[in-house]
């Protein structure tokens, strides 16, 4: 059992012009400690961002730890990262115009299918561990998928478009995944988004999923014993600003007590886009990979998820219909080999 990196090291092999593989490299860790995995994960996430802003490595502000007692991680000092020993194309040898994917986003396709790999092929096969969420979840018969909404924010949730229409869908997504096609096992609650209530609620146990709100990596780590770390799925919406005016991203929120769930939240997010990239759509969603490392019982998983929501453009043109264009949707499409690499941290808070 491993975690890796949210934010990869690099992207595409190749030997000359040909395409060897497509995984990304990521620095790997056990998932029995998520804040060393969290701590892992902002190291690189310093390295992008110091690439981002034009730091470069600089000794005089190289800052050596004095106190080497154990700290509030948050309060780690990340940008030593570039400080002292580079940014994040420094350490790499080269011309960087020859790194394509692995320069900093600019505006143009985020949307990239990380490969599912071996995660089975629906055989009888008990998984290495269960999830003790999805097992709690299937029990009850239903989850609860908190929505956050702007402050402006008028009407029904489950009825609505644009963004907030499709953060919902995606639990109905996860619904589908998790109750064999029934996208209605779902119980929905609506948050600001001017407060941490919805944050609170999710740590709390009053939420399972979490969705709607720009991501505060803030909450990676546990803040206090009431306020456990959260795990941020692969995100399925980026906002087209621009990279000085810090890039929103909305993701899948759960807790980080359950890797496995998290981890299975995440799939059902990757499914989106691995169908996008594959042509998959909802009437050929037999064509979706089986997936039994979560229990054999649900390894038709991804296929149900697609099954109700379609590739990625089919659920982003069921709620943006007016803004379908490849320009209106921005980061929203299929990345084709250009610049994937893109900081969501504030320089305040490293």
């Amino acid at each position: 059992d491993s975690t890796t990196t949210k934010e990869p090291l690099a992207m595409v092999t190749r030997k000359g012009n040909k395409t060897m593989t497509k995984e990304p490299l990521a620095l790997v860790t056990r998932n029995t400690d998520r804040e060393f995995s969290d701590i892992v994960n902002w190291v690189v996430q310093a390295l992008l961002l110091g690439q981002e802003q034009g730091l470069v490595k600089d000794m005089a502000l190289c800052q050596n730890y004095t106190d080497l007692t154990l700290r509030d991680a948050s309060n780690l000092v990340f940008m030593n990262a570039v400080h002292c020993v580079g940014n994040y194309l420094e350490i790499f040898d080269g011309d960087p115009n020859e790194w394509k994917m692995n320069q900093i986003n600019r505006g143009t396709g985020m949307l990239y299918s990380t490969p599912f790999g071996n995660v089975g092929n629906g055989a009888d096969v008990e998984p290495a561990a269960r999830s003790v969420m999805l097992e709690k979840i299937k029990k009850k018969g239903f989850f609860t998928c908190g929505v956050a909404i702007p402050d402006d924010f008028e009407g029904d949730i489950t009825r609505s478009d644009n963004l907030v229409g499709m953060s919902a869908d995606f639990c109905r997504t996860l619904s589908a995944a998790i109750f064999i096609g029934d996208s209605e096992r779902v119980h929905f609650l609506n948050f600001t988004n001017t407060n941490n209530s919805s944050i609170v609620a999710l740590a709390n146990g009053t939420l399972d999923v979490l969705v709607g709100g720009r991501n505060q990596q803030d909450f990676d780590f546990e803040t206090s014993p009431s306020l456990g770390g959260l795990y941020f799925s692969t995100p399925y919406y980026y906002g087209n600003e621009s990279t000085s005016n810090r890039v929103s991203f909305y993701s899948m929120a759960t807790r980080e007590d359950d890797v496995m769930f998290a981890s299975f939240v995440n799939c059902v997010v990757m499914a989106a886009i691995y169908a996008q990239e594959n042509d998959i759509q909802k009437h050929k969603s037999k064509e979706m990979p089986l997936i039994s490392i979560f229990g054999s019982e649900i390894s038709w998983a991804l296929r149900n998820a697609i099954s109700y929501s379609g590739s990625y453009d089919e659920m982003y043109m069921k709620h943006f219909d007016n803004e379908a264009t490849e320009a209106a949707k921005g980061r929203n499409t299929l990345n084709e080999g250009r610049p994937l690499m893109l900081p969501f941290l504030n320089l305040s808070k490293l």
